[in-house]
């Protein structure tokens, strides 16, 4: 009992939500984020403040082990001990198809390669950020579980 209550003393709230489902809601011990200023830690009774969600991989702890999760850009804010992300799209680490995320990598890759008119660059390059972030996550949670 003693040690449950120590432990709720080190944590805060954490939830990640997209406009489709909640993707994360758990009480964590930290976690590190991107955001357009760099990269933010965030560990209970951090000052409140809000900011910007880059396209890339959220790492959170919860109960000494590591969670990766792959973010698209959105916006978070930290009150009340609780970070609350809104993202347009989030995947846990351990819900991603390495293979597929591999494969989407690729293909991204290649669409970047190809240059002719009507190619939207910056698209294919979202596209790539995205596809390499969902791999980071997945390899990310298989490495921890190994």
């Amino acid at each position: 009992m003693a040690h449950e209550e120590a432990a709720r003393h080190k944590t805060f709230g954490l939830e990640i939500i997209t406009p489709e489902r909640i993707v994360v809601e758990e009480d964590v011990e930290g976690v590190v984020l991107s955001s357009p200023e760099g990269f933010y830690g965030i560990l209970r009774n951090h000052a409140p403040f809000i900011g910007g969600l880059n396209i890339g991989v959220l790492k959170y702890r919860q109960e000494g082990k590591l969670h990766w999760v792959a973010t698209d850009n959105g916006v978070f804010e930290m009150s009340g001990n609780k970070l609350r992300i809104m993202a347009d799209a989030a995947e846990r680490g351990e819900d991603i198809n390495v293979l597929r995320a591999k494969e989407a990598c690729e293909r991204a890759k290649h669409r970047l390669g190809q240059r002719h008119e009507g190619m939207n660059h910056l698209r294919a390059e979202l596209a790539l950020k995205r596809s390499l972030a969902r791999l980071k996550a997945a390899v990310g949670e298989r490495k921890r579980d190994a």
